[in-house]
């Protein structure tokens, strides 16, 4: 969800934003745009509705050139898609982008009129600029305006402000939206995520919350809320744009389905030993925090929501500790208990998703014994604000339609059941069951995938509906969820999912020949009730899809179509169970003629409430 990209260098830097931009694209957005300033001066603005590429386009013809330069993607919040409400945004000789949203934005527009200025904008971020522009008639330098300005903003905000009288320098601000800064040789970049700067430098500090920064050629000088130099850790990073080539497939999205096999890998690593689950992989003081958890609050939005609904079950049935789940929207405007000795585990891919990030500020308020974040970015909010970390690995994941990150997400939740359970007295036999379950998942994930070509012939059957049904039991109840939210997200196909033993009470009144059934049935101690439940359809004559057990009776008929999905253990069968809704949701999309990767309205990394 919105991208910035900032430099200030030597060299012309017009190809290094637009590349960051590019990079920055899974994020969602609907307008792109750039400010560059020569050291003459000039500065070059240049706006576009639509992709990257059109920005690009008119970057390369009107061949702007310079050493400063200022570059976003917009996901509209305030204003309708337009390049009029593009940023950078510009008030006299001041350009800014800024990511996040200004809560005050009403009031401060109002004061600014009346001190002559006007808005040729519907956003929030155009305050930010006349802001900056007055303040700093009364400063001594640009760095002061800014400081200025942030004490007067309310909401969040990752901002980046340039002169065009100064073209030496960026000024940043940050308050609830990241920001990083890359450090070159005799040159400095400014980014909303590593990512967009990886073909430039690999050398990143995060600012913290409060922080405002002056970036030259040859300096960095951080300040914090107080107005206090503060330095902020250096590091090198490790992480790799991996994704940022499709290669042999279609859409990142696809590409991404068939990395789960080596994602899964990576993240157990060195995790599993000697039948146990290695506690130490949570943070050095892990295994004391684990052996006191009585209780697990769970927070998360969308995606990894629903795999918080499946561990929900895993930390209560193996884990031996009673488990709430709640969407990070819903816990931060509401007030809960917190139960003695509880553990508070966010989940989240891209470690800065605002809602989830401000329910952890506040649980930390609330009392909570320690707080663990199930993240895949290192350096990230949640993992620097938390007290315990499980790092995924899962590599950078490009489509907006979560995959791998989902699967991996799962694979460390089902480890820190089992790292709780150890302390719970989970049998040693069933904990080396799950161990083993563990190590046996990238080859059972390997032999799902092989349904690809039965779910893309399968997918035809949907290529005319604008309706869908996903049922399951048990932890399937959230893998069905999971699969109901991928159809909606890439398809756009309404779909709901429910508990299979809801049907009844209420569902049961949409059945018909043009409402599909989707169904996942492992081989488990629920699979007699679930046949009950599809029975139940039939009988309304609704049209079933069952992805059930190789080892299941069932059998494909008029009214049933079913597809066996390979035998694997309890442990891993909610994780094992997502791919072929994954593939289901893919091909339909592809039917269907939707733009798989980058779905309308939606953005990857949800940094706005």
């Amino acid at each position: 969800m919105c991208g910035i990209v900032g430099a200030v260098a030597q060299r012309d830097v017009a190809e290094i934003l637009v590349e960051g931009l590019r990079r920055l694209e899974y994020r969602g957005y609907d307008s792109a745009g750039v400010a560059i300033v020569d050291g003459e001066q000039n500065l070059s603005r240049i706006r576009r509705l639509g992709k990257v590429q059109a920005l690009s386009d008119a970057v390369h013809e009107a061949k702007v050139a310079g050493g400063t330069g200022i570059a976003h993607t917009r996901w509209a919040t305030h204003g309708e898609p337009s390049e009029a409400n593009a940023h950078p945004h510009m008030s006299g000789d001041i350009a800014v982008v800024h990511n996040g949203i200004i809560e005050n934005h009403e009031e401060l527009r109002e004061t600014l009129r009346e001190r002559g200025f006007s808005f040729s904008s519907q956003t929030d971020t155009e305050v930010i600029a006349h802001l900056v522009e007055w303040e700093l008639r009364t400063s001594e330098n640009l760095l002061e305006a800014v400081q200025k300005t942030a004490a007067q903003l309310t909401g969040a905000y990752g901002t980046v402000v340039m002169n065009k009288n100064d073209p030496a320098r960026l000024i940043v601000a940050r308050s609830g939206s990241p920001l990083v800064i890359g450090y070159g040789m005799g040159e400095h970049f400014i980014a909303s995520d590593q990512l967009a700067l990886l073909p430039v430098t690999r050398r990143f500090a995060f600012l913290e919350e409060g922080d405002v920064a002056e970036i030259t050629r040859f300096e960095v000088n951080i300040f914090d809320a107080q107005g206090n130099a503060v330095k902020r850790e250096v590091k090198e990073t490790q992480v790799s744009h991996d994704s940022g080539d499709k290669g042999e497939y279609r859409h990142y999205m696809l590409k991404e389905i068939y990395e789960q096999p080596v994602a899964i890998q990576r993240t157990l690593e060195g995790r599993l030993a000697n039948g146990q689950v290695v506690s130490s992989i949570f943070g050095d003081n892990a295994e004391e925090l684990l052996s006191k958890v009585k209780h697990v609050q769970i927070i998360a939005c969308g995606t990894s929501y629903h795999a918080g609904l499946v561990a929900r079950y895993w930390l209560e049935e193996w884990a031996g500790v009673s488990c709430n789940v709640e969407i990070a929207s819903e816990f931060r405007y509401r007030k809960s208990h917190v139960f003695e000795n509880s553990l508070l585990v966010t989940i989240s891919q891209s470690g800065e998703t605002a809602d989830t990030l401000a329910a952890l500020r506040l649980a930390k308020e609330m009392g909570y014994m320690a707080s663990l974040t199930i993240c895949n970015v290192p350096g990230s909010s949640l993992v620097r604000e938390s007290d315990l970390s499980y790092m995924m690995k899962a590599g950078a994941e490009i489509g907006v339609a979560s995959t791998k990150a989902f699967t991996v997400q799962l694979a460390g939740l089902l480890m820190l059941a089992g790292a709780i359970g150890h302390f719970n007295d989970l049998e040693p036999a069933k904990e080396a069951q799950l161990v083993k379950a563990l190590q046996s998942l990238p080859a059972k994930i390997e032999q799902t995938l092989s349904m690809a070509e039965s779910i893309e012939l399968l997918a035809e059957d949907f290529a005319e509906m604008n309706h869908s049904l996903f049922l399951g039991r048990g932890e399937q109840s959230a893998i069905a969820m999971e699969g109901a939210l991928k159809l909606k997200e890439i398809s756009y196909i309404h779909a709901e999912a429910y508990a299979a033993g809801e049907l009844k009470h209420g569902p049961l009144a949409l059945i018909d020949a043009e409402m599909p059934v989707i169904v996942v049935a492992p081989n488990n101690e629920l699979l007699e009730k679930l046949k009950s439940n599809i029975e139940e359809v039939r009988a309304r004559g609704g049209l079933m899809y069952v992805f059930a057990d190789e080892n299941t009776s069932f059998e494909s008929d008029d009214t049933m179509k079913v597809l066996k999905v390979p035998f694997c253990d309890e442990f891993i069968a909610p994780i094992v169970y997502t791919l072929p809704l994954q593939l289901l949701s893919y091909y339909v999309a592809l039917i269907k003629g939707t733009d798989v990767d980058q779905p309308r309205n939606l953005a990857k990394s949800v940094t706005v409430e």
